[in-house]
């Protein structure tokens, strides 16, 4: 068994092989909590949980690193036009990501640093490399200088030559401008920390540096995050604590974005579909399943079509489930092993799309054995479901998503009765082979948005696909 993973860095996918065998060391980076997230942000918390589980459910002791930037341009402004403390910004939001997480069935990370409870972290950092001659001082900033370091925009595969640093205001005394701020000088009315080299405030790339470097070493596994981080952010980390002296990231690992109208999902298109409204128009689990089984390298382009489509999908899985446990119980224990060809596409670079259709396959088996009234087939097939789905946190069954059904327990025992009652009436009307009625009933329940399922055991009713 051998894990497979597209690295960035090596332009092709590779043979995980850990650092620490049988343990693997995974640095995300987080939520920059100037505004509460919608399903972009979400998606890559929600990949890295796949990953994550993948890891767990092959051996592996995950540790999962997952950052929150609490300070930053941002914030600040986005502080100044509301005229609340940038501190609230970041708290408010930040719990506005935890739920959003937890909604989608997100496991907590191992360790959530905030960037300003590692200022001291930084500030070694910097002096460490302002002593190896990679960083300098000019105006109360610190810079990186990006020509001490040979391997610069080697992740990017970008030309020295031609680059264009993006710069913030007050970046001042830049040797070369090309060199990118570490620590920022401070400004009036703005958050600032006390330094070797004045008061100010940390640069967005040195804050991951410096967190990964305290959490997971001087060298661990994995680096991830979204397609968008490669350049600036995740070429500069690399060039701070290689430069530091530290291994850093062994494989960088990237996610796609979801898309709207062919552009990338952000605040600052104002095209952001919050998560938390989101939820409100869909069960989270059906939001983890649209967000979590296309392959994580593949664009999701956002419609509610495709959200539909992925109701439905869904509702084959859980509606599978739903009867089983109904003949046999919900003591049916899972399956002690995936089936081979789900581990298979798992093992290669994540592949949730191959290893989802094996699912609908045993969902499918599942289904042929309940019309032939086989109990044992459909129960084995039932343990095989579980398992799978269990490894993409899509386990309808777990207790994270009981509650899903829970709130609904009660309002549920009504409308069955009312609904039980209305077929009743279809049953008669079919005794009396009144076919006509039987069938209007049936198209009347379908109207209001249920799927009515003749089987052996007499009718029964779902709610469908809006």
């Amino acid at each position: 068994m051998t894990i497979r993973l597209y690295d960035t860095s090596a332009r092709q996918i590779r043979d995980f092989t850990p650092l620490t065998p049988g343990c693997v060391s995974i640095y995300l980076c987080g939520a920059t909590v100037q505004a509460a997230p919608h399903i972009g942000h979400i998606r890559s918390g929600l990949n890295f949980d796949i990953m994550r589980r993948w890891f767990a459910y092959r051996g592996y002791d995950v540790t999962f690193v997952r950052n929150v930037t609490d300070i930053d341009d941002k914030i600040i402004k986005k502080a100044a036009e509301q005229g609340r403390p940038w501190w609230s910004i970041g708290y408010e939001n930040e719990r506005a990501f935890n739920d959003g997480y937890a909604a989608l069935g997100c496991l907590p990370p191992t360790y959530e640093p905030r960037a300003t409870g590692h200022i001291t972290e930084m500030v070694e950092m910097m002096r460490g490399l302002i002593e190896r001659g990679h960083a300098y001082e000019a105006d109360g900033n610190v810079y990186f200088d990006v020509r001490s370091y040979e391997n610069y925009l080697e992740l990017s595969n970008q030309d020295l030559d031609d680059l264009r640093q993006p710069s913030g205001d007050g970046e001042t005394g830049k040797r070369d401008p090309r060199d990118f701020a570490m620590w920022k000088a401070a400004k009036p009315g703005e958050p600032s920390w006390e330094t070797p080299w004045g008061r100010g405030r940390p640069g967005w790339h040195l804050e991951c540096s410096a967190m990964a470097h305290k959490y997971l070493g001087t060298a661990f596994d994995i680096h991830g995050g979204g397609l968008d981080l490669i350049f600036p952010h995740h070429e500069n980390e690399i060039a701070q604590a290689k430069a530091y002296g530290d291994e850093f990231a062994r494989y960088w690992v990237h996610n796609a974005w979801v898309t709207m109208a062919g552009d990338k999902m952000s605040k600052s298109l104002g095209n952001s579909v919050l998560v938390s409204e989101m939820a409100k128009k869909w069960r989270p689990i059906v939001l983890r399943y649209y967000l979590g089984t296309p392959h994580y390298r593949s664009m999701i382009e956002y419609s509610e079509e495709a959200l539909r489509e992925a109701e439905s999908a869904f509702a084959r899985i859980e509606g599978f489930v739903q009867r089983v446990t109904e003949k046999a119980g919900k003591t049916v224990p899972l399956a002690p092993e995936v089936p081979l060809a789900f581990a298979e596409a798992m093992d290669d670079d994540l592949g949730v799309p191959q290893a989802l259709a094996i699912v609908h396959t045993a969902v499918r088996q599942g289904n042929s054995a309940l019309a032939a009234d086989d109990k044992e087939a459909a129960v084995e097939r039932l343990a095989e479901v579980r398992a799978m789905l269990g490894v993409l946190g899509l386990d309808p069954l777990d207790e994270h998503w009981a509650g899903e059904s829970d709130r609904g327990d009660d309002l549920h025992g009504v409308v069955d009765s009312l609904v039980r009652l209305v077929l009743d009436q279809r049953e008669s009307a079919r005794a009396r082979k009144d076919w006509a009625t039987a069938d209007a009933i049936r198209d009347q329940l379908g109207q209001s948005g249920l799927v009515i399922e003749d089987s052996p055991d007499g009718p029964r009713w779902s709610l469908g696909p809006r």
